[in-house]
């Protein structure tokens, strides 16, 4: 049993039923409040923590099988929210949490399926200016973090 990929994705999807479990609480004009600073609504962000996944997912493997992510910025990552901001900016709660869950479970599995040795092969990461990065890392910094991150930020700004 890989035990170390097992307990990141177990901690995956803490964060997305934690984010979840607060969302579903949520009324309609909390649902539709501005994050500050980001400037989406919770349910924009609820929506694009799950949209994130399969991108994170998907780096993860690309540093698990020793290759360097390439071509990804900080700028890429606006890019991208920014559209799916707009594209989703009247996401409904259910569609939402429908689209965390399946998306967190995908990434949790995918996670899963990695050897433990895979932590740890490293390779330099563009979104960082190239350093070398483990698995491990990256999948801490962004599957992992992102709910909590986000989580951390709907509750600051509604102030609960």
């Amino acid at each position: 049993m890989n035990r170390r990929t097992a307990r990141l994705a177990d901690r995956i999807e803490e964060g997305a039923t934690a984010l979840a479990s607060f969302a579903e609480g949520l009324n309609d004009a909390e649902w539709r409040a501005v994050v500050h600073p980001d400037g989406r609504t919770v349910g924009v962000i609820v929506h694009h923590v799950g949209n994130m996944y399969p991108v994170e997912v998907e780096l993860a493997q690309v540093l698990a099988a020793g290759r360097p992510i390439e071509g990804v910025t900080w700028a890429v990552v606006a890019d991208i929210n920014a559209k799916h901001a707009q594209e989703f900016a009247s996401v409904t709660k259910a569609e939402a949490l429908a689209f965390l869950r399946k998306n967190s479970k995908a990434a949790a599995d995918a996670i899963r399926a990695m050897k433990d040795e895979d932590l740890d092969n490293a390779n330099t990461v563009s979104l960082y200016g190239d350093p070398p990065l483990t698995t491990q890392f990256f999948i801490e910094d962004h599957a992992l973090r992102h709910s909590w991150h986000h989580l951390a930020k709907i509750k600051a700004t509604l102030k609960k």
